[in-house]
């Protein structure tokens, strides 16, 4: 299976939340916007990153004939609806600049535990169902 879309998502999404950390540790207050603008950008990129996955990838591993593979594409779809919900939420509070400028310390505290997950998401991905999706 090709998946060369979805490693190049992943690096745009890493590129993404190493951008918000730099910001974040430059200042929160005096890069609210940017910072906004910016969670705005990876949310719209990580949705339609997730629409692929889930209208494309994981129906193809499904069918794949690979019981193995199968499951745990399966538990990867399953696992992510949980991370989209804590995603969703982050964006939701802290894509406006007002916000961000009024409470740094909530963005980095909400930050650290949501973008951390996600990144460790997409770690796994990127060393366990990818590798198995070319196998595919």
């Amino acid at each position: 299976m090709d998946i060369q879309r979805y490693d190049h998502d992943h690096r745009q999404i890493l590129g993404q939340i190493e951008s918000l950390r730099a910001l974040s540790r430059a200042g929160v207050r005096e890069n609210a916007e940017a910072i906004g603008d910016l969670i705005t950008s990876t949310a719209s990129q990580i949705k339609f990153h997730l629409a692929a996955e889930d209208q494309v990838l994981y129906p193809s591993l499904a069918r794949c004939g690979k019981p193995e593979i199968a499951a745990m594409s399966e538990r990867y779809r399953k696992e992510m609806q949980g991370l989209a919900k804590a995603f969703a939420g982050f964006v939701q509070q802290w894509r406006v600049p007002s916000r961000l400028a009024a409470d740094p310390e909530g963005f980095r505290r909400d930050a650290n535990t949501v973008l951390r997950a996600l990144f460790e998401r997409l770690q796994r991905e990127n060393v366990e169902l990818y590798p198995a999706a070319r196998r595919a």
